[in-house]
């Protein structure tokens, strides 16, 4: 599948993601974009586990946190950088729009990854599908990590899920996956 930017997604509880250009400097690409987020809206613990993840805050208040650290909050003009391999999570943190720019490095498959997340959390009322889920985090595991589903869940329900949904043909929703990295 093929995605042509400017390409924009949005989940019904509250995030929009304008994944806008891909830029090479120094050699290395960079996605450069744009996320809104309503109060208290964001993605939970994660980590990219190949990619640097930096935001400017335009407006609003940001709150974010490493795991195991505090919480820690940015305001406009302020800039994040999640490095490679640190979990993280951000959410907004005031009562108005959160709108931050920023970029992805290296791009990878995050566009494609993210745009099935949103989707699958649009479909499911307001979380991804486990079957969508497992497909993903198992396709991109040395991409992408989700650190609040528990690890159980990852290593023993998954592969079952995976199993059932295979042989019920849900894998045929994913035939343009790219490969992972």
């Amino acid at each position: 599948m093929e995605i042509r930017l400017p390409h924009t997604i949005e989940t019904i509880t509250g995030e929009k993601l304008t994944f806008l250009s891909i830029t090479k400097k120094d050699g290395k690409e960079y996605l450069e974009g744009e996320n809104e987020a309503r109060p208290n809206a964001g993605p939970p613990m994660h980590v990219h586990y190949k990619q640097d993840e930096y935001f400017t805050v335009v407006s609003g208040t940001m709150g974010y946190q490493i795991l195991g650290a505090e919480k820690k909050y940015a305001g406009p003009g302020e800039s994040i950088l999640f490095k490679a391999g640190v979990p993280h999570k951000f959410w907004n943190a005031g009562t108005e729009n959160l709108h931050c720019t920023g970029y992805i490095s290296p791009p990878d498959n995050i566009v494609y990854f993210l745009s099935h997340i949103f989707q699958s959390t649009n479909e499911n009322g307001g979380r991804p599908g486990l079957y969508d889920a497992a497909f993903l985090l198992n396709r991109y595991k040395d991409e992408f990590g989700m650190l609040e589903i528990p690890k159980f869940v990852q290593r023993f329900i998954f592969p079952i899920v995976l199993f059932i949904g295979n042989l019920f043909g849900r894998q045929k929703k994913f035939i343009d996956a790219p490969p992972p990295v």
